[in-house]
């Protein structure tokens, strides 16, 4: 999230400051440009990382419900188990 919003600040800084100084060179609204394109690309970075992330969270929780409907299984075959040898 903060990185998001320092990007975003990047970017409103970076047209801010392009349109409100006419009195820019040329090569200094190149620079500005490029500046907003790299903040730009920062935060396509930044959604695609937090896209991955969830789908990643998403895949641990399956994977933890899968462990834990395994393991019960297990007790109930161990139970099963001992009360054969019991009897």
């Amino acid at each position: 999230m903060a990185m998001s919003l320092r990007n975003l600040s990047a970017v409103v800084l970076g047209t801010l400051l392009a349109a409100g100084c006419s009195g820019l060179s040329a090569e200094d609204r190149n620079l500005l440009i490029q500046t907003q394109a790299t903040a730009n690309d920062a935060k396509a970075d930044a959604a695609r990382a937090a896209s991955a992330a969830q789908q990643s969270a998403e895949q641990a929780r399956a994977a933890a419900a899968d462990a834990r409907a395994a393991n019960e299984k297990a007790e109930r075959m161990f139970s099963r188990s001992q009360r054969k040898t019991r009897s």
